[in-house]
């Protein structure tokens, strides 16, 4: 029976469990997605959950709370701008596991740890309708080059040069 045991030790030391959770926290942070072993997608997402309830509020405490795990400035910076607002209506479940099958070396069950919602596709959007404006922008430019270019100059007029003596 497992009584009393509040968390998966993976099989490491301790300072190498909170090097791992550090890290996978991190990087779920930084891509919004991670592919790992269900155990361990487990135990980061425990850790993830509360930073982002943490995220919630701006404040300097819990920056400092969180930025004792998260080392890349960054990521910290992405979690309190743009992953902590967009879940401030939710109350929890900020993250999903998705079961992918079994890894063909130890046949260890992988998952692809995420969060629910998505900020990538809104900043990608607004970049490609960006570029989508310049690119017009552009040929309109160019169009209108073309037509200055096609239309007749008007021949100046030679003005005579004053004598100076």
């Amino acid at each position: 029976m497992k009584h009393k045991i509040g968390f998966n030790a993976l099989s490491r030391t301790t300072s190498q469990r909170k090097a791992l959770k550090r890290n996978m926290v991190t990087s779920l942070f930084r891509y919004e997605r991670i592919e790992t072993t269900k155990a361990k997608a487990l135990e980061v997402r425990k850790l993830a959950e509360k930073m982002i309830t943490r995220a919630k509020v701006d404040s300097v405490h819990n920056r400092r709370m969180i930025a004792r795990d998260i080392k890349d400035e960054a990521v910290l910076a992405k979690l309190f701008t743009e992953i902590g607002p967009m879940f401030a209506e939710r109350k929890g479940g900020y993250t999903r596991i998705l079961k992918t099958g079994n890894r063909l070396g130890d046949a260890a069950e992988m998952v692809i740890l995420e969060l629910v919602e998505k900020t990538e596709k809104k900043a990608k959007d607004s970049k490609k309708a960006g570029k989508k404006a310049d690119k017009k922008a552009d040929k309109a430019e160019k169009s209108e080059k073309e037509v200055k270019a096609d239309e007749p100059k008007p021949e100046a007029k030679a003005e005579p040069e004053a004598k100076t003596e």
